[in-house]
């Protein structure tokens, strides 16, 4: 998705935008991000803040950035920015973060970030357990998705040879997912790099548009898939997981339950919905899920 400048805003936009900041003296714009019309970080005559729009605030992104902006005040203030404000004009709706500096984390073994990306996780695990959020159900998401049913009814012909061997057990395993990640404390579910920002050894979460109400213990299963995708292999990975209190309270059945759910979420996303990032992750998720199922 191409963002638009702070330039070539409408004029109604950047007024809105200078209505809660005061005159705004530069933008700088994210090397990352692809779910908003307008995304920058904004050097302003109060301060600095990071800003996001969509232009299309009654569609479907733009139920997502409404949904961010009302989990947000859930949020344990050490985890993730603030939300400071939020303003429609002419069909566009306007978000301002405080700003968070700093860079994208390294996963990769031996990375630094590593310790930081423990902590930030694990006191989002902790933050979260007492509060009730109204959001969507990821259970009913994965359920609706079901995809290695969908593998199954209507394999392609360059699906992995082991899962068209084992085709029934993976359904099986994803019916299993589907009882498990079922709960009421809300999660992040999009935790990569990208979404994780370093500095002087803190880590903030960000971009919480696509958070669901589940069983916490997906948040760690779904980064030790970004893991493996950074150079970890599943054991050192699952070591890495094994740090969290979170994770050690997770069952085994749970665990395996969702690395094969995941492994046919991107596999199924790869096909239907192809990205340059997902061939990546589905090997990634591939190796998880076969590690697990060969414990």
């Amino acid at each position: 998705m191409l963002r638009s400048t702070w330039e070539a805003l409408p004029v109604a936009v950047r007024t809105a935008i200078e209505r809660e900041t005061g005159h705004v003296h530069s933008a700088v714009l994210p090397d990352a991000g692809r779910n908003s019309d307008f995304s920058a970080t904004l050097h302003t005559e109060t301060g600095t803040i990071f800003s996001k729009g969509i232009a299309d605030a009654d569609g479907k992104r733009g139920r997502m950035h409404r949904h961010e902006a009302a989990v947000n005040r859930f949020l344990p203030p050490e985890v993730a920015p603030r939300l400071l404000w939020r303003t429609e004009v002419d069909g566009w709706l306007l978000l301002g973060f405080e700003h968070s500096p700093g860079h994208h984390v390294d996963l990769s073994p031996g990375s630094t970030d590593l310790d930081p990306v423990r902590d930030v996780v694990t006191a989002m695990a902790a933050g979260l357990s007492t509060v009730s959020v109204d959001a969507p159900s990821l259970a009913e998401q994965w359920a609706r998705l079901a995809a290695w049913r969908r593998l199954a009814k209507d394999a392609p012909d360059d699906l992995d040879p082991w899962a068209r061997d084992h085709i029934n057990e993976l359904t099986s395993w994803e019916t299993t997912a589907f009882e498990h990640v079922t709960g009421n404390t809300l999660t992040h579910t999009d935790l990569h790099a990208l979404n994780l920002l370093s500095n002087d050894g803190k880590v903030h979460i960000v971009d919480w548009a696509w958070s669901r109400n589940a069983n916490p213990a997906v948040d760690p299963a779904f980064l030790i898939t970004r893991l493996i995708e950074a150079g970890h292999d599943p054991a050192a990975a699952e070591t890495w997981a094994g740090q969290l209190p979170l994770w050690q309270q997770t069952p085994a059945e749970t665990k395996t339950a969702f690395a094969v759910a995941i492994w046919g979420i991107w596999g199924y996303l790869e096909r239907h919905q192809p990205l340059a990032h997902r061939p990546a992750l589905t090997a990634a998720a591939r190796s998880w899920a076969r590690f697990r199922l060969d414990l």
